[in-house]
């Protein structure tokens, strides 16, 4: 009996979702070079400056803690303008930070901020999903507002645990997910319609903030989260809301030493 069309393969489906995955990274990494110039004073502006108290609280809650010797290294990825991977150096004095981020632009935005710390400041342009990292390399890594634009994002998951090493924890600072109301549907309001708006007036781009809007929406909640990161291998997490549950702070930690060798033990 003949058919119609030749049969698809296996793996069309997979195939298609890599596919699709490349596609929206390179969308976005236009996209944030579109808007590169204007980032820092709309990320200040519309959040009335709490973005900076956000960024602080992320690089607090790393606490990377180097071996004996080593001033220690920290990954900050979708690293943007550089303002975790700054407030990263002020913080931990002898740290050095691999800033890695997959639009360039922004990371040449960036660059005019590195008077005095050139020497501890890495811009690398990378892709999140394949890290340009040796494995444990990292004392402790750190996203602010980015985990949402990586696609698949346990690949991403997955790199930051295996450049990780042991007892170093991954920070997460990211919205939470719009699906609920707050403040009464107030902040919802402001993010389906005041945003965009705001975006387009500033920066030319409304597509950026509508973009922006609506992959917050999309985003898992906290508890989702976490269970993303269990399941890519993290031994602990938990999370903080801070604004009423608008933003989240998770902090995931790699198994310690003693974890590890203990597992190794009961195979």
């Amino acid at each position: 009996m003949p058919y119609d069309h030749a049969p698809t393969p296996p793996n069309a489906d997979s195939q298609r979702a890599n596919h699709n995955d490349r596609l929206h990274g390179k969308q976005v990494a236009a996209m944030f070079g579109r808007i590169a110039r204007w980032y820092d004073f709309l990320n200040h502006s519309l959040s009335l400056g709490m973005d900076i108290y956000w960024r602080w609280r992320l690089a607090r809650a790393a606490r990377p803690l180097p071996a004996a010797g080593s001033p220690g290294t920290v990954l900050d990825l979708a690293a943007g303008t550089l303002d975790v991977a700054l407030a990263l150096t002020r913080q931990y004095p002898e740290v050095r930070v691999a800033a890695v981020d997959f639009t360039l632009p922004m990371l040449q935005q960036g660059q005019s901020k590195l008077a005095g710390v050139e020497d501890r400041i890495l811009p690398i342009q990378g892709d999140g999903r394949a890290l340009p990292l040796p494995d444990e390399s990292m004392d402790a890594a750190t996203i602010a507002f980015g985990i949402r634009n990586i696609r698949p994002r346990p690949a991403a998951h997955a790199e930051v645990l295996r450049v990780l090493r042991p007892g170093g924890r991954f920070c997460i600072l990211e919205f939470g997910t719009a699906r609920r109301k707050v403040w009464g549907g107030l902040y919802n309001f402001y993010l389906d319609s005041v945003l965009p708006t705001l975006g387009k007036l500033i920066s030319g781009d409304r597509s950026a903030y509508r973009y922006l809007a609506d992959t917050i929406r999309d985003f898992p909640d906290e508890r989702t989260l976490a269970r993303e990161l269990m399941d890519a291998g993290f031994a602990r997490v938990f999370h903080v809301a801070m604004l009423s549950g608008i933003v989240y702070l998770h902090v995931a930690e790699k198994a310690g030493p003693a974890e590890t060798q203990e597992g190794a033990g009961d195979e």
